[in-house]
């Protein structure tokens, strides 16, 4: 299943980057287990400052005993159309590390910068591999922690619900009409030379 993409650059860059895009209408097709450890593979190998690596993932597929536990981390809005999603994945990062030579842990100042490079990388590889990654920020954070058993020195930064592209029609008729890759902002709206422009 296709949906026509109106994106385009501005500049020259890679097609996967405007093909990218993170849709609701899943088909429920599972995903094996080496197919998924693809995509967390790619996220593997994000920068970080220090080579911290704080990113963490814990996941569960639509066919395994967690998945209605996985399913009951996200708000009603999100379970609505992310229950026919193939895998959800929720992505930690360890707010605290051990700076090389040190022997105490200090605070991770782009704990949260970096594990989001690492969300790009896995969303970049699913989509490059025919699958889609849609990030969460919708979730039950609390609850998470408490079942997860989530310590304290890790935060709770968001979800993803991957999986194959599905049929609209099974979407309410409201996010029907959003179901389309979404535009960007001009690049001269957030970025300029040597000073801020709100």
């Amino acid at each position: 299943m296709t949906t026509p993409n109106p994106r385009s650059a501005d500049h020259p860059i890679d097609p996967q980057f405007v093909n990218r895009w993170s849709p609701r209408a899943f088909s429920q097709e599972p995903i094996d287990n080496a197919t998924l450890l693809t995509f967390l593979e790619a996220a593997r190998w994000a920068p970080s400052s220090y080579n911290s690596q704080p990113w963490r993932f814990v996941y569960a597929t639509r066919d395994s005993e967690r998945w209605t536990q996985f399913l009951g981390f996200l708000n009603d809005f999100n379970r609505s159309w992310a229950s026919q999603a193939a895998a959800l994945v929720i992505v930690l990062s360890k707010s605290t590390f051990l700076p090389p030579g040190a022997t105490d842990e200090v605070p991770s100042i782009s704990h949260s910068f970096d594990s989001g490079a690492a969300w790009g990388y896995l969303a970049l590889q699913a989509s490059l591999a025919g699958w889609h990654a849609h990030g969460l920020a919708g979730i039950e954070r609390d609850r998470i922690r408490t079942e997860l058993k989530i310590p304290d020195t890790y935060s709770i930064e968001a979800g993803i619900a991957i999986g194959r592209l599905g049929d609209k029609a099974s979407l309410s008729e409201a996010l029907q009409a959003r179901e389309t890759p979404s535009p960007r902002k001009p690049l001269g709206e957030i970025a300029k030379e040597g000073r801020f422009a709100a």
